[in-house]
């Protein structure tokens, strides 16, 4: 993103600034530009001055720090300390002696040289580089050195400048200029501060060396006494009449900026920090970390399933505070087979990928959404794409469950409180900091530490440490790592693939990502093993519909390589419940068992479905009716059923008092299970409802301005090309006709708008909108009529009405149409 220097004199000898170097970036590089840092098009700037006083903003300056490594800071600190505008002459530094100062890989500089050039943090002013102006006060002390001299001096008292000068033998007052000028250019000559340290003594040396590689400054007591060459008397005392140290205040003196780099030998840095540290850790077999990472992939695949097809017929109720209650995440994390943190990080994932909301009631439940119902007919690669892309973008760390807040409260899982504005940085930080090591190196956690100390130094703390050890431990659970903290090879490519994304992964024609997953997930099988304990066992998953049957004639009695589901007198019934008759369900089973189905399942489903329904319920209050007059002589005398009130209308028939919905719970307490029936006698089978949440969209308040893609990049360009121009543009008074007889503003300038419209050329009006901001605007008139000029504007890229009585001025720009 260097513009040439030819490019930056453009503007009639006028000095370079920072503003002109971005008007004279090209359209690829301005895209460029708003890739890296999306905040300056949120919202898009009105022209370049307006960008240019956006990136060079403390706020959105701090925002890019924050995301740069250690040698790109070490960079930018050399630039810093070494362009100094205050002190350079002129201002900057050139790419020779910033290489120098760093000793470091050229090609390491020129690669950070080109990425703090394409974050706009440094620009190229003809041949040297300049820092933007406000890093020079958030980088207080560039590379551990203190301020110029001549910045240290001007603070100082005339008198005292005086007596410095003459102990150099420089001329005094300020006939010859500024006295701190002409002490900071003497010191600046060759072998200059060789000799005055030479004179300070060697007892002065170690005085100096506490202070040369940081921090600059020291505490010593009458710091601002007035000392001269001839009457100093301490070490301390040398260096201050010499200018090799400058009181600050009366307790304090500093190292001067020359100075430090002196006695460093003109290096910046002690150590070279260009090569970051590559974590280090035990060797895995490539294929056993495919296989292990696709392993917890498709673990965490089937318990988003099972959970919400689970709470889609049994939801859990919201807190009155939001979340949901520590007895339902036990349960959960029960039915799962798995920990409560692990549980609590499914659903969180789940949560933050659309699949999981409440309905619209008041006292509302968590229930799966219809996005659910499309995320679980999709590939399982697929799948996993969209929850682990989820993860990655979500600001909420499930690992904060159960800690207490400010106020002493816990906080729950899908609760408030668990927001983390940079947990998406910190994941991507820790799987790229795993990307580092070889192909099948398991990191140990101390050498991703130290990676994530060389690639953001500004984070770190212990809130960063907590959000990288919680993302490091959540990416073994989500099937981004496998043997391990081994990164898996999906995982390497769905990183790369994030570059840049303009759309969901899980939505392009063929991620890369996903076909590398593929091969290692297991394939949804259409059969099971049927045992004779009553048991079936599903080597593998199951294809939906086998899996949704399966599931309503049996429970599940453990998970994991294979699935073991129970049958069980209350499960076959539950699947005669749903409609399911008991040949229906023995066929249905042959037909996907590999074995023989065992005689002991056969007595059961028959057994059970011969009793089914032969108890019916209707309202009398109610009333029980059974073909066999044996079953009701049974009922009838049995004392638990007193409280039911039961009188015989028939041999068939038993009436009751209670409503039927009392008479169907208490029957099924007491073991006699019986169905409803509709009026005209038929059976009234109730399937299992299905009910899903309305769809409201996952909170973005936390989250950082989303990547703008190549065409929103592209229209952000045009728009503030358009209002450079507008604001910019050369543009002359439209004077009234000199024979026309006097007229309002108003009238002038629709007389002018008219004109322009009949002419086909554009002009430059300045216009109020309704909440009373002023902009310039280059339009290109159709007509005026009715008030109102209708025009396309350049400026918006799209044709546009004024009120005319909003429009405060209009300019002639010429005949010249649009490059």
């Amino acid at each position: 993103m260097i513009v040439d220097s030819e490019a930056q004199r453009a503007s009639g000898g006028r000095p370079s600034t920072f503003t002109s170097w971005l008007r004279n970036l090209s359209d690829p590089d301005l895209a460029s530009l708003f890739a890296v840092r999306p905040d300056l098009v949120t919202p898009v700037p009105a022209d370049i001055a307006s960008l240019a006083a956006r990136a060079t903003s403390r706020p959105a300056v701090l925002r890019v720090l924050d995301r740069l490594d250690r040698f790109c800071l070490e960079v930018l600190e050399g630039l810093v300390a070494l362009g100094d505008d205050r002190a350079a002459v002129p201002p900057g530094v050139t790419r020779e002696r910033l290489g120098a100062a760093l000793d470091a890989p050229a090609g390491r500089l020129d690669h950070a040289l080109d990425r703090l050039l394409g974050a706009a943090l440094v620009w190229p002013d003809a041949e040297r580089l300049r820092p933007v102006a406000v890093l020079r006060d958030i980088l207080t002390r560039p590379a551990g050195l203190g301020q110029p001299l001549r910045v240290l001096l001007t603070a100082r008292p005339a008198a005292r400048l005086d007596r410095l000068a003459a102990d150099l033998g420089l001329p005094t007052g300020y006939n010859g200029g500024d006295p701190a000028e002409r002490i900071s250019a003497e010191l600046a000559r060759p072998g200059r501060l060789a000799a005055l340290l030479d004179e300070a003594g060697a007892d002065a040396r170690p005085v100096l060396d506490r202070l040369v590689w940081g921090p600059p400054h020291g505490t010593v007591s009458g710091a601002g006494r007035d000392v001269s060459a001839a009457t100093a008397a301490s070490p301390i005392d040398r260096l201050l009449a010499r200018g090799l140290l400058v009181a600050a205040d009366d307790t304090t003196v500093v190292l001067p900026l020359e100075v430090g780099l002196h006695l460093r030998g003109g290096r910046l840095f002690r150590e070279d920090a260009s090569t970051p540290p590559r974590p280090t850790g035990p060797q895995r077999p490539a294929a056993t970390v495919s296989r292990a990472a696709a392993g917890q992939a498709f673990t965490l695949i089937r318990s988003v399933d099972e959970l919400l097809d689970r709470w889609s017929a049994d939801p859990p109720a919201v807190l009155r505070s939001g979340g949901l209650g520590a007895r339902d995440l036990r349960r959960a994390a029960r039915e799962l087979d798995t920990d409560e943190p692990t549980a609590a990080l499914f659903i969180e994932t789940a949560h933050a990928a659309g699949l999981l909301g409440t309905d619209d009631d008041v006292d509302g439940d968590w229930l799966p959404t219809h996005d659910f119902d499309v995320w679980r007919a999709a590939e399982p690669e697929r799948r996993w794409l969209r929850l682990a892309e989820a993860w990655l973008r979500s600001t909420r760390v499930a690992a904060l469950a159960g800690s207490k807040d400010a106020r002493g409260r816990s906080r729950n899982i899908l609760g408030e409180g668990l927001e983390r504005r940079s947990a998406p940085d910190v994941r991507l930080d820790v799987l790229h900091a795993l990307a580092a090591a070889p192909e099948g190196t398991a990191p140990e956690p101390a050498s991703v530490a130290d990676h994530l100390a060389w690639l953001r130094p500004r984070r770190q703390g212990p809130a960063y440490t907590e959000l990288a050890e919680s993302a490091l431990r959540e990416a073994g659970l989500l099937g981004f790592t496998g043997g391990g903290t081994a990164l898996a090879p999906h995982a390497r490519a769905l990183l790369d693939e994030l570059r840049g994304a303009d759309e969901p992964l899980a939505d392009r024609r063929a991620p890369r990502s996903a076909a590398l997953l593929a091969p290692d997930l297991p394939r949804p099988l259409d059969h099971i093993l049927v045992q004779g304990d009553l048991t079936a066992v599903a080597p593998g998953p199951l294809v939906p519909e086998l899996a949704r049957e399966l599931a309503l004639a049996a429970d599940v009695e453990s998970t994991g390589g294979a699935t073991v589901y129970r049958f069980g007198a209350a499960s076959v019934r539950r699947a005669l419940d749903a409609g399911r008759g008991a040949a229906d369900l023995i066929g249905f089973l042959e037909r996907h068992s590999r074995t023989p189905l065992p005689q002991p399942l056969r007595y059961l489903i028959t057994d059970t479905g011969r009793r089914h329904g032969r108890l019916r319920a209707g309202t009398a209050s109610s009333y029980l009716r059974c073909d066999d007059p044996t079953v009701l002589d049974e009922l009838a005398g049995d004392r638990r059923a007193a409280d039911l009130a039961l009188f015989r209308l028939a041999p068939t028939v038993i009436a009751s008092r209670s409503s039927r919905p009392v008479l169907l719970e208490r029957l099924n307490e007491l073991g006699y299970h019986a169905v409803t029936e509709t009026a005209d006698g038929s059976v009234q089978l109730e399937r299992p409802t299905v009910r899903r949440a309305g769809g409201r969209p996952v909170s973005r308040a936390f989250e950082e301005p989303a990547l703008p893609g190549p065409g929103l990049r592209a229209a952000a360009v045009r728009a503030v090309r358009a209002g450079d121009e507008a604001a910019t543009a050369a543009r002359s008074p439209i004077p009234a006709p000199d024979a026309a007889p006097p007229r309002s503003p108003t009238a002038a300038t629709m007389s002018a708008l008219a004109e322009a419209a009949a002419q086909g050329r554009r002009v430059w009006i300045g216009y109020l909108d309704a909440d009373g901001r002023a902009s310039s605007r280059i339009v290109e008139p159709a007509r005026v009529d009715g008030g109102y000029l209708t025009a396309y504007d350049a400026t918006r890229a799209a044709v546009h009405r004024f009120a005319v009585h909003r429009i405060t001025g209009v300019a002639d720009l010429g005949t010249a149409t649009p490059g």
